[in-house]
């Protein structure tokens, strides 16, 4: 008969399936949020964002600290919101700054609600979800890709029905491109063979075919820079308008154990009036088949069953997302780790 699961062993297991903390994730795209407070989950947890009277981002955990109905079906107040049940307010740091119903209350004052730390960038809201010993947020680093201004992005995002750990795992198998994509308009090309081989990089590895590039879904990139994101690169004609190959910078957010949300920058590297000229035919010509090709993924990922990685059978082609559950695997457990041996015990700041 096996053991049961150690403490620590679950508590990793929770966070491999819905989330490493100590990382900042896009939990909305920019304009999903304007003044009413939208409520969310991400990482499995109920958080509730919205906007102040300068436009910033706020966000926190979706509870009233009174009787835990949801802020989210409350009032924006600026720099806090009110609670629709009872008009408790609390302020974007998690401070209760009201009680309007009752006079000298214990809750006035107190740090009850949690915060996180937000920022927005790119086209998206992101928020910090640190653990108990990593309550501020590190740095946030992404690809040049949409961090240059040399470069021009346009944001398409999904809920997607199985975790986010099968997302990943799509992106980080560039062979399935000549397959399930055969007959894509940016895909079709390439060989329906290849031996793949793995390289380190400064912030991550790099999986890809051996002999192939420029061709079609040939390489992959994982990194680790504040954030969990994956880059890679589809050759486009000029028929596709200015601008070199077709960059794709992806990340994957986890909202509980069984869905997730996808954010995918589509990138091209242009300038001046061919920056207008691209994003023109990008919106006319190229957006629809871009979500017919994300829809192939979708179905076949959200109609695996959700026991599917139990029961794989893997083989070299799937070197690289092997290596990038190992590294999330090892991820959660140190950050289990770390807190168990400060005392802190459950791994999630509250």
């Amino acid at each position: 008969m096996s053991a049961a699961p150690s403490a620590k062993s679950s508590a990793a297991a929770r966070l491999v399936e819905t989330g490493l903390r100590n990382y900042w994730y896009p939990i909305a795209p920019s304009y999903h949020v304007h003044q009413a407070p939208v409520g969310l989950t991400r990482l499995g947890e109920r958080i509730v964002v919205w906007r102040d009277s300068a436009g910033k981002a706020h966000a926190l955990e979706d509870r009233c600290p009174h009787r835990g109905a949801r802020l989210s079906l409350g009032w924006n107040l600026g720099d806090r919101v009110a609670c629709s049940y009872h008009g408790v307010e609390v302020a974007a740091d998690g401070r209760v700054t009201c009680v309007p119903a009752a006079q000298n209350t214990t809750l006035e004052g107190r740090h009850c609600v949690r915060s996180y730390p937000c920022l927005e960038r790119h086209g998206a809201i992101f928020a910090w979800f640190g653990d108990a010993l990593h309550p501020d947020p590190a740095p946030l680093t992404l690809p040049d890709e949409v961090a240059s201004d040399r470069w021009t992005h346009i944001l398409c995002t999904a809920h997607w029905r199985c975790n986010y750990g099968y997302a990943i795992d799509n992106v980080m198998d560039p062979m399935h491109g000549t397959y399930l994509h055969a007959i894509s308009h940016s895909m079709a090309s390439g060989d329906k063979t290849a031996v793949m081989r793995t390289t380190k990089t400064e912030t991550g590895l790099l999986f890809e075919k051996e002999g192939q590039r420029d061709i079609n879904f040939d390489w992959v990139e994982f990194g680790d820079t504040g954030a969990l994101w994956l880059r890679l690169q589809i050759p486009y004609g000029k028929s596709a308008g200015p601008g070199g190959s077709f960059a794709i910078i992806g990340l994957v957010t986890p909202v509980d154990a069984e869905s997730c949300r996808v954010f995918f920058w589509r990138c091209r590297k242009v300038e001046g009036w061919q920056r207008d000229v691209w994003r023109f035919l990008y919106r006319a010509r190229l957006e629809g088949l871009h979500w017919h090709v994300l829809e192939q993924d979708r179905v076949v990922l959200e109609t695996m069953p959700k026991d599917a990685r139990d029961r794989e059978l893997l083989y070299q082609h799937d070197t690289g997302l092997s290596r990038v559950r190992r590294i999330i695997r090892r991820k959660a457990e140190a950050q289990v780790d770390a807190c168990a041996r400060a005392g802190v015990g459950e791994f999630a700041s509250g």
